[in-house]
């Protein structure tokens, strides 16, 4: 079979390559997936540069997330499964390959109506930006929410929940060409921040502005560094940031005072601590949310440009241009 492999860690467009690999074999109560489709995520590129929390030892074989048909399996639950189309859930990565073998609990059927990119995306985005903002912050509404990287995948789809919901955004770009695009999807507010010529002072007086003054509790920041600081900043008394990124490979930089003086809150969310610490209930509960609102249109992929396996370097380097427009996936089959 061709899988897209990684023989060391560094730079992916440089050591992504395709190969021929033996097909792998299910053991106990995996099953086998003949994979449609896989997402390229930031956390896919970070693991191939070694700097994700999960280090495969190389040769290895990256994504987390993606779209297939089971053909075999073990178990009642691997039975059940047998021809299905099932997202794939694998916590240690290996979906860019024509076949891949996971536990039949991390495989989830996917409603039928939606398209293969988007039942690749299924769960990684979608799980995250309703969790974050439904259960783990819970935003009541009518409050504000402050988000960084407002114009991905993720963000645009926090903006599409707040309208469906009734909370309010403020969306933090880098572009102002992007401003338009998100009040369309129903940004509240839009506002630019570049950290490398602005303060974080800047850019809280322009949530301020943006928002009337209005006291800001709850956040979401998946940059970290100076940007993910400057968001904290951002929040009123009692204010709540959780941190699920490091897209800007630094440090949150977010002075002890302000903390301290403030009662402000950083927290941490990783979406695959999350599944692992959850019960099963509440996975399908998850599930079953996501699923709801990706086929009512309430939430959706911004799909980008797909590549084949065979050209996985030039798709790696792809995913990582700026304003490329949508997530850039793999069409491993049909």
């Amino acid at each position: 079979m061709k899988a897209a492999v990684f023989d060391s860690f560094g730079e992916p467009a440089d050591v992504l390559r395709c190969v021929d690999r033996p097909e792998p074999t299910p053991a106990g109560r995996d099953v086998r997936v003949r994979m449609l489709a896989s997402p390229i995520n930031p956390s896919d590129l970070m693991t191939v540069r070694g700097e994700y929390s999960v280090r495969p030892d190389p040769p290895a074989v990256p994504g987390y997330e993606g779209v297939g048909v089971v053909e075999s399996g073990g178990g009642l639950m691997g039975l059940a499964l047998k021809g299905k189309r099932v997202a794939v859930l694998n916590a240690t990565g290996g979906n860019w390959a024509e076949v891949v073998t996971a536990p039949a609990n991390r495989c989830v059927p996917v409603p039928k109506d939606l398209s293969v990119p988007q039942a690749a995306m299924f769960f990684v985005n979608p799980a995250t930006a309703y969790l974050l903002t439904a259960k783990v912050l819970a935003v009541p509404r009518g409050a504000w929410l402050l988000q960084t990287a407002a114009g991905s995948s993720l963000g645009q789809m926090t903006i599409r929940l707040g309208a469906h919901r009734g909370f309010r955004t403020v969306n933090v770009v880098r572009r102002a060409e992007q401003a338009e695009e998100l009040r369309g999807l129903g940004a509240d507010a839009v506002v630019t921040f570049d950290a490398a010529n602005e303060s974080p002072e800047d850019l809280a007086a322009k949530v301020n502005e943006a928002t009337g003054g209005e006291p800001i509790r709850y956040a979401i920041d998946p940059v970290a560094g100076a940007t993910g600081g400057a968001a904290v900043r951002c929040l009123g008394e009692g204010g709540r940031l959780i941190s699920f990124g490091t897209l800007s490979g630094e440090p949150l930089a977010v002075p002890a005072r302000h903390l301290l003086f403030h009662g402000i809150r950083i927290e941490g969310f990783w979406l695959g601590k999350w599944m692992a610490a959850a019960g099963l209930p509440a996975k399908l509960g998850v599930m079953r949310a996501v699923g709801k609102l990706l086929s009512a249109g309430v939430i959706a992929n911004d799909v980008g440009e797909s590549f084949p396996l065979n050209r996985i370097a030039e798709a790696a380097a792809a995913a990582e241009r700026p304003g490329r427009g949508g997530k850039v996936w793999l069409k491993i089959a049909e």
